[in-house]
């Protein structure tokens, strides 16, 4: 009877494993929260459908954040850094239009999904961005992790 209670405990040990998340081995995950007032000429642009800015804020992700106004009052938020290297001295993107660009290796991301849209046909495992939680209220676009 022992014996078999210890399998049973065994098995639910390595059921509850998370080896299988999709965690980025590359980005911290920090807390912060950053407002951004669309009535400031900085975060105007996210007035308009389909539009992105940059917050380049050390109170915002680890290295800036991309914001886009994806219709109807929402918004999503992207780490300003590529989630498929450490954060260095090329790996903070920029971007034109939707598209965010890496420059150390040309990925490109889209904006309004945060995936990698040139994803290499090989074995290795690549990330999309590291979204966090975008809020629209009052006239700000609130963004926190």
């Amino acid at each position: 009877m022992m014996k078999r209670l210890s399998i049973v405990i065994l098995l639910i040990i390595t059921a509850c494993s998370n080896d299988g998340t999709n965690r980025n081995p590359y980005l911290q995950e920090i807390g912060f929260r950053f407002e951004a007032n669309l009535n400031l000429p900085s975060y105007s642009p996210l007035t308009n459908t389909g539009s992105a800015v940059y917050i380049n804020s050390d109170l915002a992700g680890t290295r800036g954040v991309f914001v886009i106004n994806s219709g109807f009052d929402q918004f999503r938020a992207f780490e300003g850094s590529c989630p498929n290297h450490a954060p260095n001295d090329c790996s903070t993107m920029s971007f034109s239009g939707q598209v965010a660009t890496c420059s150390c290796d040309d990925y490109e991301y889209s904006l309004f999904t945060g995936q990698l849209l040139n994803r290499p046909d090989d074995e290795n495992r690549y990330y999309d961005m590291l979204e966090y939680r975008a809020s629209f209220s009052g006239g700000s676009v609130v963004i926190s992790n």
